[in-house]
């Protein structure tokens, strides 16, 4: 749109935001490649057209000197075209190791909660075969649960963060590590302050607000931490959670409360208010429910039974969906907020019938069990409606 960027084209679908320039000659692949990177193919572009969305046409309009860009060519590819590569943990193509890594802090994080990429897990790409073990999947926590502190007999997150990057890495420069964590940097000087303070919203920036590693809390500086798989996190992990590392940390707050010691109240009443928010996720009644409007009423998930196809946006709703004392402005029991919100997306839906899918006959933004009004539906798509396990029991119940 207001760049031309331009890269090799591996195959993949793709829809007329993209052109794709073919060659009549394979010969002159890296010619063109070369071309196209450039400032001047952009420039001779955009003194065709200035608009914001260049038609494919243009592109191929642009006066060419092959001569001359067969020469940069043989410079800039002496070797012929390079085997696609990225270190760039958004990227498919990353092979999911911290060595090497853009951000290998990040990656060991997301390592050690059990994530792995693409090519990790069997998927393979134009000269980009698929992965083996690298070694690293014997540090990564079993059930994709890591607290901050050390609970139910396991070490601290940073400690076992620690001994992942030794493995990774052999012998690193720590402070190099978090001076280069996140789009900006950490100022943190340790794991624990970077874990606890920066990693959570460094991880939203850098996945561009679509988190895959979660980091939930009870809100109290001293309290609860955890950090989750979210693509691991089903009902049962999400009870273990709430449950047994969870309880266990309000077990050893009890006793210190009884101990008397200074502050343990305060962490106590923090840690049971967020197990009493897990439940609530658990259960699912609004706020804490899930809603996909592209599924039918019928089909709506009863409790934490999230779809991952859903994605990220929909399925992190419950978790925003109420603040907690200490907590930041519309995080929930997130340590910050990532950048989701679930307005009216654009486009009108087909017509669908009432009953299946009330939210597209005139829902006003805000009632709650909406059952659909008028005769006609305005196929607005709305993404924030709320619907209670009984009428979802009900609507099951009529689809049997």
């Amino acid at each position: 749109m207001g760049d031309l960027f331009a890269t090799s084209y591996l195959g993949e679908i793709f829809d007329n935001n993209v052109a794709v320039v073919i060659p009549k000659k394979s010969l002159s692949l890296p010619v063109l490649l070369a071309f196209c990177t450039s400032n001047d193919f952009s420039d001779s572009v955009r003194c065709l057209d200035q608009t914001l969305k260049v038609t494919n046409r243009t592109l191929i309009k642009v006066p060419f000197d092959l001569a001359h860009w067969q020469k940069v060519a043989a410079e800039k590819y002496p070797e012929g075209l390079p085997k696609p590569f990225s270190s760039d943990p958004t990227q498919w193509l990353f092979d999911g190791h911290p060595k090497g890594s853009d951000q290998p802090l990040h990656v060991a994080v997301a390592r050690l909660l059990g994530y792995r990429w693409p090519r990790q897990t069997g998927s393979s790409f134009p000269d980009c075969p698929a992965l083996g073990p690298d070694g690293l999947e014997n540090l990564a926590d079993a059930d994709s649960i890591v607290c901050l502190s050390a609970t139910k007999g396991e070490a601290n997150a940073a400690e076992r963060l620690r001994a992942l990057l030794v493995q990774a890495l052999g012998k690193f420069d720590l402070r190099a590590l978090l001076a280069g964590a996140g789009p900006k940097g950490s100022k943190s000087e340790t794991l624990e302050e970077w874990l606890q303070d920066e990693f959570f919203e460094q991880h939203c920036g850098l996945f561009h607000h679509r988190p895959f590693i979660w980091h939930l809390w009870d809100g109290h500086p001293n309290g609860f931490s955890a950090l989750v798989n979210y693509h691991q996190l089903d009902h049962g992990n999400l009870e273990k959670l709430t449950y047994a590392y969870l309880g266990d940390w309000i077990r050893r707050r009890q006793a210190a409360v009884e101990a008397g010691e200074s502050g343990s109240d305060a962490r106590l009443q923090a840690a049971r208010l967020l197990q009493s928010r897990l439940r609530q996720i658990l259960e699912g009644e609004p706020p804490f429910d899930l809603f996909v409007r592209w599924k039918p009423l019928s089909r709506q998930a009863i409790g934490w039974h999230p779809d991952l196809n859903d994605g990220v946006r929909l399925n992190i709703r419950p978790f925003l969906a109420q603040d907690i004392p200490g907590g930041k402005k519309g995080a929930g029991i997130l340590r910050t907020k990532p950048n989701i919100k679930w307005e009216k997306d654009r486009g009108k839906e087909p017509p669908r019938d009432k009953q299946d899918f009330p939210w597209f006959w005139g829902w006003d933004g805000k009632s709650p069990d909406f059952a659909g009004i008028g005769s006609e539906p305005d196929g607005n798509r709305w993404n924030d409606c709320h619907y209670s396990i009984a009428l979802k029991k009900a609507a099951q119940a009529t689809r049997k």
